[in-house]
């Protein structure tokens, strides 16, 4: 009877366990292929082509297969590093804008097949094909539908040959997992020989329903992107990163094929009618193929981490490009910064503080244990934390039961219910009190907020306001180490040097007598007066953990605070002065209509004993202008120029566009003049980062 008894008293419990429905679904829902893209996140893109070889981003389309002849290709190569790096996948540009295909397509002559690469017999995407299998990665393509080689672009006969290669390609190379378009269509090309514009419309053009259905037959688990999917779109920019604001949704058949409305690509659509998710595709470098004078110039550790949280943590994937040089590899520099960047992000998500902490809600659906907030944290993807229909705002909290650093806090949504979540905030626990840590947005997928050292035994996520009832199936708490990357030191043209960590929280220690630093050198707390000649030389340490950083070293001649340009005349030409400022960021560039040889001149304020110059090419993204040959000339008046100290090449400065240092003869002068006679592109201007002296 007593067992009887407790069975009966039990009994409302268990049918209300077992009665309790999970929320509606709230439309538009992700297909099933893009549930799988949702659980990939990191994945990789190569862009290796004829552009490789060329040295340019766009071919023309008149380039011969001849120039393609890489000398160490290795696909098993990029598979190991992608591996490594905990990657998912690799998308490969199997037929680039210029029309050459990496694999010997049966419709074209303009192909590997006609390269002297392995004589002709060989297949790029086969070969990457079996490599991605080798180390269990997904194998993505990217065909342009733009084609500046073929000579029937923009016919009826051009979409033919189109839908036979993208044919070819999802039928003879395994499981595709995606598919990319290029939103670039139409413009100047050799087309055959014709060497003319072409446009087309490219919402009608490629009769587009009907081309997806290629992929659709072929490949079905495979998402298809451009600009506005219909599988994934593109999230607006090519910097790295989505909105914080961002929406799986978009009202599609307003943006597909294209659309003008771009920014919202990188929010996403409240209302919107198609589950179209975003994906952040960005390169390593400025370029997205390989450009030898670009291999000083990839991403910073910080740049490669920063854009990490800006895109998976913020509801989007991270598709990160490689532009494979000249040997067919990733450089090595790629995969330095690379593998710095990845091992940043697991030290960060080490140790999940939350996991199977005592949680509990402000509410849960039907009183039920299959939606306890226990759900939320028990590393079950399939499980979630739910609230009743009619509660659109509730609270989740994690009693840590002792004081906790944390500065990480990640939130997933249950999305095949949809993304429900319109507003949300996360608060501690301190001095008797909720206080706010951070308030956002859109979760979906997932969400990572970054922020400062909190120390608390209770933190709450708040969710404030939700399209229905919200479901929530994970959080995670972490404390990351911070940053130690070497700081970044510079000096303004007054001689000022100011210094900054990466990280918050972080003390530099600096020596300006060019010994190493240490935690007991002096302690940066502001800008330090450095006019003279030099070295400063500095740590970022982290008292938490006693750790120092690399050291970040910075050679400094005297200071340009007396320097003047003279040449060009300031009154017609005030941008003269960033030639001098100290800033590498700001340039000098002369009219294009001016001749070359072109004349600078500079008054040091000062007569100074020179032993030689530099010039710093400009550091953006194109480097027309860069002055190759030039002369350089010393004077006490100004006027009065004898022999260039001077004169000759900035060898390799084309591939090499870093800071060029010519020693010369000491000699005494107060004018200075740089004489640039050859610009590398015979663009008809010249440009000017930085000029500078070295003293005796």
């Amino acid at each position: 009877m007593r067992y009887a008894a407790l069975l009966f008293l039990a009994l409302p419990f268990l049918i209300s366990c077992n009665q309790t429905q999970p929320p509606a679904a709230v439309e538009p829902l992700p297909a099933d292929r893009q549930l799988k893209w949702h659980e990939l996140e990191f994945y990789a893109f190569v862009h290796f082509n004829m552009n490789t070889f060329t040295d340019i981003e766009w071919g023309t389309g008149g380039e011969s297969p001849e120039l393609f002849n890489p000398t160490e290709l290795d696909c098993r190569q990029w598979a190991s590093v992608c591996k490594e790096a905990g990657m998912k996948g690799i998308i490969l540009t199997a037929k680039h804008h210029d029309g050459f295909c990496l694999w010997p397509s049966e419709y074209t002559e303009h192909s590997v097949k006609n390269s002297p690469w392995k004589d002709g017999k060989g297949d790029v995407v086969r070969e990457l094909a079996d490599a991605c299998q080798e180390y269990g990665l997904k194998l993505g393509l990217y065909l342009s539908p733009w084609d500046r080689n073929h000579a029937e672009y923009g016919t009826d006969a051009y979409l033919s040959y189109f839908r036979k290669q993208l044919a070819e390609l999802m039928s003879n190379y395994g499981e595709v997992f995606e598919v990319w378009f290029d939103g670039a269509n139409g413009g100047t090309g050799w087309y055959g020989g014709a060497n003319e514009e072409r446009r087309v419309d490219r919402k009608t053009y490629y009769d587009w329903p009907n081309t997806r259905q290629i992929v659709r037959d072929l490949q079905p688990d495979a998402v298809m992107f451009s600009d506005a999917g219909p599988g994934v779109r593109w999230v607006g920019n090519e910097a790295g990163w989505a909105g914080e604001t961002n929406w799986s949704m978009i009202r599609r058949d307003e943006f597909y094929p294209g659309s003008p409305n771009y920014k919202e690509l990188t929010t996403g659509q409240e209302d919107g009618t198609h589950w179209v998710p975003a994906e952040v595709d960005v390169s390593i470098r400025p370029g997205w193929y390989y450009h030898h004078s670009e291999d000083h110039k990839v991403h910073s550790v910080k740049k490669l981490v920063d854009i990490y949280y800006n895109s998976i943590g913020r509801n989007a994937s991270f598709l990160l490009n490689f532009p494979v040089d000249m040997r067919g590899l990733i450089h090595e520099n790629d995969v330095e910064h690379l593998m710095k960047m990845v091992e940043v992000i697991r030290s960060d998500m080490e140790t999940d503080l939350a996991r199977n902490t005592n949680v509990r809600a402000s509410q849960v659906r039907g009183d039920s244990r299959k939606f306890s907030a226990g759900k939320a944290v028990d590393g079950d993807p399939d499980t979630y934390w739910a609230t009743d229909d009619e509660v659109t705002s509730a609270s989740l909290t994690i009693n840590f039961e002792e004081e906790t650093t944390f500065n990480r806090f990640l939130v997933q949504e249950y999305i095949p219910l949809g993304q429900r979540v319109k507003k949300f905030s996360i608060e501690a626990w301190m001095n008797g009190a909720w206080e706010e840590i951070d308030a956002q947005t859109t979760i979906g997928a997932k969400r990572i907020l970054r922020f400062d050292n909190v120390n608390s035994d209770k933190l709450r996520l708040n969710i404030l306001d939700s399209k229905a009832s919200p479901i929530i199936s994970n959080v995670e708490v972490y404390h990351a180490p911070k940053l130690l990357e070497p700081p970044v030191i510079e000096r303004d043209k007054q001689g000022l040097v100011t210094m900054e960590a990466h990280d918050g929280g972080l003390e530099i220690h600096y020596t300006l007598d060019g010994s190493d630093p240490s935690g007991n050198s002096k302690t940066y707390d502001g800008p330090i007066e450095f006019k003279e000649s030099g070295t400063v030389r500095a740590v970022a340490f982290d008292p938490e953990s006693e750790l120092s950083s690399e050291i970040a070293s910075l050679n400094f001649d005297i200071c340009k605070e007396l320097w003047r340009v003279i040449l060009p005349d300031p009154r017609k030409d005030f941008r003269g002065g960033a030639m001098i400022d100290s800033d590498e960021r700001t340039i000098w560039r002369s009219d294009r209509q001016d001749s070359l040889p072109k004349e600078v001149v500079i008054d040091l304020g000062e007569i100074l004993e020179l032993s030689g110059f530099t010039y710093l090419p400009t550091q953006q993204r194109y480097i027309d202008g860069t002055v190759s040959h030039y002369q350089f000339f010393g004077s006490m008046d100004g006027k009065q120029w004898d022999d260039p100290v001077s004169q000759g090449e900035f060898s390799n400065i084309r591939n090499s566009p870093i800071l060029q240092m010519k020693p010369f003869e000491v000699t005494s002068a107060r004018y200075i003049k740089f004489v640039a006679e050859k610009e590398i592109n015979n663009q008809g201007f010249v440009t000017v980062a930085e000029l500078g002296i070295i003293t005796k």
